[in-house]
């Protein structure tokens, strides 16, 4: 059996999952009672887990140890810690209920067809188009933040980027990496010396050589990313300025020299790619157009050398997007 290598760490619901094919048929009993509700396994008894089960208590005792544990204590703690990591992504139906007020089926979806392999194809597509649900979720999330971002610092962080020698851009994760990336793609197109970094020990080490003239804008959601977080303090501590997207009372943001806030709130529909990045994005748009608007002259003719530039190679028209 191919266990996880760092008992500290290992995961104990797919560790569950792993050992389930040799157990014996009372431990099959327990791991079925716990896998069925995580927090209420994390907070019964040894005596409660063997009666809800219908086992002996040293058939508990042998199930904690044949999956890892050092006892039911240990085993306890590890189920208290994957539950805390939140229901959604432990329970089929509930993952999927994506109503409004959290009624199942209030918004016209069938959970059912999500997570019964025998469910017709398109049963949900037909009780409501998947685009208008992603849509929703979208623009909930684009009009949270519009309040936020009509009060940030906009204004003295394009300054700031428009007299830095040079502008890092950090990103980890998912969206943020991303997005990292595109905001360099924008910044060029301006005529700012940028350059992204999604790797932490490359931003350690850009880190460190940086200047009072030199500016990172730093990306993260949540703003608690320990790598992302070193790198920042790092490039503080040799005097470069710091602009920050992300959540308001985060670590990252109390680092900030400039905080462009954006909040988050992920439904129960796991499936789909989080919506927080919307935002992010609409906040790394209203900076950089900040910026184009600080330096007009500047900023027309680049973009129309750009544009002449793509059309002589492609093709194009009026309006057709810089880019493609």
């Amino acid at each position: 059996m191919n266990l996880a290598t760092d008992p500290a760490r290992f995961d104990i619901v797919a560790r569950i999952a792993q050992c389930v094919p040799g157990l014996r048929p009372a431990e099959r009993d327990v791991a079925a009672l716990i896998l069925d509700d995580l927090a209420g396994a994390a907070r019964a008894s040894i005596g409660e887990l063997a009666r809800r089960a219908g086992v002996s208590v040293a058939s508990v005792t042998r199930f904690a140890k044949a999956v890892g544990c050092a006892d039911v204590r240990e085993l306890k703690l590890r189920l208290a810690q994957a539950a805390a990591v939140g229901e959604r992504f432990l329970r089929g139906t509930r993952a999927v209920d994506m109503s409004r007020d959290g009624a199942a089926g209030a918004s016209g979806w069938h959970a059912d067809a999500l997570i019964d392999p025998q469910a017709e194809p398109h049963a949900v597509a037909q009780a409501e188009p998947l685009a208008t649900r992603v849509y929703e979720e979208v623009h909930t999330a684009l009009a949270r933040n519009h309040e936020l971002l009509r009060q940030a610092p906009f204004a003295e962080a394009a300054a700031a980027l428009g007299a830095a020698r040079m502008i890092y851009v950090f990103g980890m994760g998912g969206g943020s990496s991303a997005l990292a990336d595109e905001l360099r793609f924008r910044l060029v197109r301006l005529g700012r010396p940028v350059a992204s970094y999604q790797d932490s020990l490359l931003q350690r080490m850009v880190a460190s050589t940086l200047a009072p003239d030199c500016v990172v804008v730093a990306l993260s959601v949540t703003g608690r990313v320990p790598e992302l977080l070193d790198a920042c303090r790092i490039a503080r501590d040799y005097g470069a300025k710091l602009v920050t997207i992300t959540a308001p009372a985060s670590p990252l943001a109390a680092l900030a020299d400039w905080l462009v806030p954006i909040v988050t709130s992920e439904t129960d529909f796991i499936y789909k790619p989080s919506s927080s990045r919307y935002a992010m994005m609409m906040a790394l748009d209203v900076l950089v157009t900040e910026l184009a608007l600080a330096q007009p002259e500047t900023s027309r003719e680049l973009l129309r050398r750009m544009k002449h530039t793509l059309d002589a190679h492609r093709g194009g028209g009026e309006r057709q997007p810089l880019g493609d």
